[in-house]
């Protein structure tokens, strides 16, 4: 991976930590508790201390039923966080977690460098503000929206499939004037998937890599790790940790976290692990 994201090269196989922190009052783990702007800055200053790479700050909960939030309020709950850490001095890259053009446009003239597009790239108004804006951009696989995502995760084939429509949100940002380099995939882990079919897609994502581009993988408390062993969202740090440890192996370079300490510590030993290993790991 070699990707320029705001001041920071990110040169290398990583594993490179991205640090989540959610202005939303409905997130699936954390709703509520990073909504007011102190909150969220305090937090993402907590995530760069314990070692994150970069952070992804997001407005709008994307979890399965999840209510849907207009531009203008999302636009509220995220701006005012980067321009405060901007003005804080924060150095760490800064992602906005946004399906929005609008959002996207605001938060990058707040001191975003990076979208994150859960849709990925269905909009043409955000493609085209990428591309606009020439940063890098995440395009993740998702079918539908939070409302009706459930009933979409019907796979004939699971991997060809995903990896198909990943091929066509690339083409789709190519043909809004995206440069190939410019772009990260994520897999979507537990969107429009079950917890079976998230499992399946964690184990193979390795081979996502034919793709061409790095890979972000979020599995952070996701709900395949309650669905395995029973724990509450607040309980599942060993879970993914677990899941942590299987993205690097597999040769994911950039893993989305809440819990940035513990998986910096658990992403370090797997990536000695893979080096150590070589082709032992990487499928």
């Amino acid at each position: 991976m070699r990707l320029q994201i705001g001041a920071r090269l990110f040169d290398g196989p990583g594993p490179f930590l991205m640090g989540v922190v959610n202005a939303t009052p409905d997130s699936f783990s954390d709703g509520g508790r990073y909504l007011e702007v102190d909150a969220a800055v305090a937090q993402a200053e907590r995530l760069a201390e314990e070692g994150a790479d970069l952070i992804d700050l997001g407005g709008e909960s994307t979890r399965p039923g999840a209510a849907p939030v207009d531009a203008a309020e999302e636009r509220r709950r995220v701006v005012p966080v980067i321009e405060r850490l901007r003005a804080r001095g924060f150095a760490l890259p800064i992602s906005i977690d946004t399906s929005k053009a609008e959002v996207a446009r605001a938060a990058l003239e707040a001191g975003a460098d990076l979208i994150n597009d859960v849709s990925g790239l269905r909009d043409p108004a955000l493609a085209a503000e990428v591309a606009r804006a020439g940063v890098p951009v995440v395009v993740m696989h998702s079918r539908g929206t939070p409302a009706d995502m459930a009933g979409r995760a019907i796979y004939a084939d699971l991997l060809l499939e995903v990896a198909a429509e990943l091929r066509e949100a690339l083409a789709r940002g190519a043909a809004a004037g995206l440069r190939e380099s410019q772009v990260i995939i994520d897999p979507g882990l537990g969107f429009a998937k079950t917890p079976a079919q998230t499992v399946e897609l964690l184990a193979r994502v390795g081979e996502l890599r034919s793709l061409g581009r790095p890979l972000l993988v979020g599995p952070s408390r996701k709900r395949f790790i309650g669905e395995l062993t029973g724990a509450p969202v607040e309980a599942r740090l060993p879970g993914t940790l677990a899941a942590v440890t299987a993205c690097v192996l597999a040769g994911v370079e950039l893993v989305r976290v809440h819990d940035v300490a513990a998986s910096r510590q658990a992403a370090q030993v797997a990536a000695a692990l893979r080096k150590a290993g070589g082709s032992l790991f990487l499928r």
